[in-house]
């Protein structure tokens, strides 16, 4: 997924909106943006609209509470939305054992519910000094899909303060994030939200520099992130041409007996460039492929 857009759990309208903004996911949030007294209710709200959305358009998330309240988000959720959960959104991971708890409790609630035993998978939001630290064994911990960053949150805990339209001072914990994630083999990981939605310069210029440090995504707040965010996490047609190009090129080599060539610039092309080359081949056959059964879906083709 390239962006995934929150919305507030206790707020069914905002839930119901949430879906039509483009964002390839919706994240239905139990923690920060719900008040303490409305936590029930924004858990029953949830449900309801988990189960009474199509299996078409964006992937359904939860993000759920930290600790006791996040076991209690999951015993309501899962027995009845486990299916339709693309993924749990986990918040404050700071230690491998967090994670093994959570995957006690829905192993029980999957055998509970019919599911599929380690069917629900898990985004690890990273928000503390310990985490970052950690980041290479919460990768590795059980149901860990993708690790998430949450800068907010790990400013805090560090003490500082980012410098405004660089960020450098979270370069080192975004670096260990991406590590982690390819170290331990998981998809890449899901970069910072950006509080100040006013200012769409500055969020594209964040997210490109989010791309290039090895992020494939990016949270959003806000509607108006979700269009800049999907573009710059998607290839685009130079981009996919060339990849598409060099992919032919090295695997009529590879058939010749090379495993060295030169493009048609000159530059020497190996295994290593072609397998990012690749990568920018599945995305864009994925982006079409969703979005053809999406038309479909909705009877336009």
């Amino acid at each position: 997924m390239r962006s995934t857009l929150y919305a507030p759990g206790d707020q069914p309208e905002k839930l119901q909106k949430a879906v039509l903004r483009s964002a390839d996911g919706v994240i239905c949030d139990l923690e920060d943006a719900v008040a303490p007294a409305n936590k029930d209710t924004a858990r029953a709200v949830v449900a309801e609209f988990i189960r009474s959305q199509p299996t078409t358009g964006p992937a359904l998330l939860v993000r759920i509470n930290w600790g006791d309240l996040g076991i209690e988000d999951l015993r309501t959720l899962i027995p009845g939305c486990g299916s339709n959960i693309a993924a749990l959104y986990l918040p404050k991971v700071s230690t491998v054992e967090e994670l093994v708890r959570v995957d006690a409790e829905l192993n029980l609630l999957e055998r509970g519910s019919g599911l599929e035993l380690g069917s629900i998978t898990v985004v690890a939001l990273l928000e503390t000094a310990r985490g970052i630290l950690d980041a290479r064994l919460i990768a590795e911990a059980p149901r860990v899909r993708r690790l998430a960053i949450g800068e907010a949150d790990l400013s805090a805990d560090l003490g500082i303060e980012l410098t405004p339209g660089d960020e450098r001072e979270m370069l080192m914990a975004r670096a260990a994030v991406v590590l982690a994630s390819a170290a331990a083999g998981i998809e890449p990981p899901v970069g910072p939200v950006s509080t100040d939605f006013r200012d769409l310069d500055a969020l594209r210029h964040s997210t490109e520099r989010l791309r290039r440090m090895g992020f494939r995504g990016r949270s959003c707040i806000h509607p108006a992130q979700v269009g800049i965010v999907n573009e710059v996490f998607t290839p685009t047609g130079p981009e996919v041409e060339r990849a598409e190009r060099l992919v032919q090129l090295y695997d009529r080599a590879v058939a010749a007996g090379r495993g060295v060539i030169a493009d048609d610039g000159g530059k020497m092309i190996d295994e290593a460039v072609v397998r990012t080359a690749r990568r920018v081949v599945a995305q864009h056959d994925h982006l079409n492929g969703s979005s053809r059964n999406a038309e479909h879906a909705r009877g336009t083709t």
